[in-house]
């Protein structure tokens, strides 16, 4: 399948899921080497907090992304959880940053890759909280306090982020409508493939533009694929 593109988001790897990573490492293995590209579009993992963090929790996942790429070309977008993942982390898993938005033409559309969280804008204290930590000085600050200090904080955080969810509707988390065409406009795009809501699902609007949401892996893990012979495919993905 040497012209086949696959698409996942929101893994959101952690060390108290060992059946996700299981089910990504399944994937890459016996799913993902039979693609030509594999982009992640963020939230690969739950928490990231520098490139400087070990991460042993993660060494079978990264070499299962390292075997993946001596044969399929990965492409990794940051979403809200991982962030701090740059250059050095994607080393790691043999892949190439890009930044967000970042484009592709797959047979005659163009599209636009995100993470989907910029599409949120009904969440105002997120997009609040958003601006802030994609500051520099922000990230510069806390990357340079002890990887302990990271820790704790980034688990004060996922509370905060848990019990700020409880208290919001979904409509209030999923993307705004208005926003949505706007980027239409605003890229010059025909579809968009974005992750970080967790509802699967191929959107079609009028003027032919349409927007594929990817899932998470938690509880099922599923993928998007594109091929020339089939267009896009929204798949679970079942171990």
């Amino acid at each position: 399948m040497a012209d086949e593109y696959l698409f996942i988001s929101d893994c959101h790897l952690n060390a108290g899921r060992p059946d996700v990573t299981a089910s990504l490492a399944n994937f890459l293995k016996n799913r993902a080497i039979q693609a030509r590209f594999l982009f992640i579009l963020g939230d690969l993992f739950d928490a990231w907090i520098g490139d400087d963090d070990p991460a042993t929790d993660y060494a079978e996942i990264f070499r299962c992304f390292k075997t993946l790429s001596q044969n399929t070309d990965i492409f990794f977008l940051c979403g809200n959880r991982d962030f701090l993942f740059h250059e050095v982390g994607v080393e790691r898993i043999g892949a190439t940053l890009i930044s967000e938005p970042s484009y592709l033409n797959l047979g005659t559309e163009r599209i636009v890759l995100l993470h989907g969280d910029s599409l949120c804008t009904d969440d105002q204290d997120y997009q609040q909280f958003r601006k802030t930590v994609r500051t520099r000085d922000w990230q510069n600050d806390f990357l340079s306090r002890p990887l302990s200090e990271r820790q704790q904080i980034a688990a004060g955080l996922r509370e905060q982020s848990k019990s700020a969810m409880q208290r919001k509707s979904m409509g209030i988390m999923d993307v705004n409508q208005q926003t949505v065409m706007g980027s239409f406009v605003e890229f010059d795009i025909s579809s968009m493939i974005h992750g970080h809501t967790h509802q699967p699902a191929i959107h079609h609007y009028d003027g032919g533009k349409t927007r594929y949401v990817l899932g998470d892996w938690n509880p099922h893990p599923s993928y998007l694929s594109w091929r020339r012979s089939q267009g896009y495919k929204l798949t679970d993905y079942r171990v």
